[in-house]
């Protein structure tokens, strides 16, 4: 008898793109721990400066006379987690046009207490940092962290909701809208125009592609790695070009679903007609087969596709890569108190603690009190409560925009990281625990 981890049935049972989608995240954020962890014993360990060197070594690209260089860390933050952000952005397309962001009176909730949760903390900060060259971090605090959120909701099983599973999901992805926005606005320092006119006509070129009902992937790869090469020259962060790229992925698949079911079933029954006593496969069935998956590719729009093949490598190597290569933090226990006590650390743990949680569940209660919004079926507000707690979770992004906010100020991105880790660490503890012990019986079983 097989034997199975205490998730794994779980995730057996998983069917719709929904749910895949949180067992994506789910998996992210258990990757994500185990490699900061990993990230923070070595940068405390005798290997420190050999974790260091290792992603300050240059790597370069070559084609003829053209060439790109960069250090390893320069390669992940700018290279790698684009296609992180293609991700996101192909998630944030889906919400709006078949999620919970597509109906306006369910999505209503989630939007205003995204933006609360992203306003506050940003205040906060500005609040504390106010008058010093710091005060250019205040979109440190305004990001929450997907796949940790979801991560700690899920370990909470039926005691939570699928609705407020949802809510925070469609939070999340107005937070990071929230976020792509702010790094594309407020953290470029000068433009180069002619380079970001050329990454315009590259977009053009995808949202050709899809008027015209290309659905080659590959084709919308090789434009979009073009137009992020502009966009790392044009001086908007190269990420951007992910996000942007999502946009033109066609949604609407060659196929539709009524057609499917009626070819598939006529091949099918030739299937069967086919069929060797024996059980072997013949020619014919071979074909048909072949047939049968060519529909399926054809009822798959591309975006839909896209998202779910780079789900499982964003997850197992950008994601694990972005945390090694920039969680790891040298700490002096001895003094970490007067870290935590600095301005842009403490401005950090206030906006993502204290902030989120004013934010979310301030604007959210003003908005259910006033009618604009609703509460998620089977939840109470003592959960939304809890789950602002987990959306101080920042991690990922905060310290993606650490790094830019703060780029070059070495000692200003540490006080950053050491505010973002522990934020993050008791937002999701105390997220959790409100979680477990204030929900017992809400969720029928």
């Amino acid at each position: 008898m097989r034997l199975y981890a205490p998730w794994e049935k779980t995730f057996d049972k998983i069917a719709t793109p929904f749910e895949r989608f949180i067992h994506a995240q789910t998996t992210t954020g258990l990757i994500l721990i185990l490699t900061t962890v990993i990230a923070l014993l070595l940068a405390n360990s005798p290997l420190a400066q050999t974790y260091v060197d290792l992603f300050h070594a240059k790597a370069s690209v070559s084609l003829g006379e053209w060439s790109l260089s960069h250090s390893l860390h320069h390669w992940i933050n700018d290279g790698l987690m684009a296609m992180f952000f293609f991700i996101v952005g192909l998630e944030i397309k889906r919400e709006i046009l078949v999620g919970e962001l597509s109906n306006i009176k369910v999505a209503m909730l989630p939007i205003l207490a995204a933006i609360g949760g992203m306003v506050l903390p940003a205040l906060i900060y500005l609040g504390v940092n106010n008058g010093t060259e710091a005060a250019q971090g205040w979109g440190i605090p305004m990001a929450t962290d997907i796949a940790f959120a979801i991560s700690a909701l899920v370990l909470l099983g039926k005691r939570v909701s699928t609705a407020l599973v949802t809510f925070l999901v469609a939070l999340a992805i107005v937070d990071d809208l929230g976020a792509v926005l702010v790094i594309a606005v407020f953290y470029t320092e000068q433009i180069e125009l002619s380079y970001l006119l050329m990454a315009l006509a590259t977009f053009l070129v995808m949202v050709a592609f899809n008027r015209f009902g290309i659905h080659s992937t590959l084709a919308y790869f090789i434009v979009g790695g073009i137009m992020w090469y502009f966009m790392l020259l044009s001086g908007v962060h190269a990420t951007i070009a992910g996000v942007i790229a999502a946009m033109a992925i066609p949604t609407q698949p060659k196929l539709t679903s009524v057609s499917f079911s009626q070819r598939a079933k006529l091949l099918l029954l030739s299937y069967d007609s086919h069929t060797d006593p024996a059980g072997k496969l013949d020619e014919n069935q071979k074909a048909i087969l072949q047939n049968i998956k060519d529909k399926v590719d054809a009822v798959t729009s591309p975006a839909a596709k896209l998202e779910h093949s780079m789900h499982l490598p964003v997850a197992l190597i950008v994601i694990p890569l972005f945390a090694l290569a920039n969680a790891g933090i040298s700490i002096d226990f001895s003094s970490i108190g007067d870290t935590i006590a600095t301005p842009i650390s403490l401005g950090i743990i206030l906006g993502l603690i204290l902030g989120k949680v004013l934010g979310i569940a301030g604007v959210a209660w003003l908005a259910i009190k006033l009618g604009i919004a609703r509460l998620p079926e089977n939840s109470t507000m003592s959960q939304i409560f809890g789950v602002a707690f987990l959306g101080g979770i920042g991690f990922t992004m905060s310290i993606f925009v650490a790094e830019l906010a703060f780029a070059g100020d070495s000692a200003a991105i540490f006080e950053a990281k050491v505010g973002i880790l522990s934020a993050s660490l008791l937002a999701g503890i105390i997220g959790f625990l409100w979680l477990r012990f204030t929900s017992k019986e809400i969720i029928e079983e």
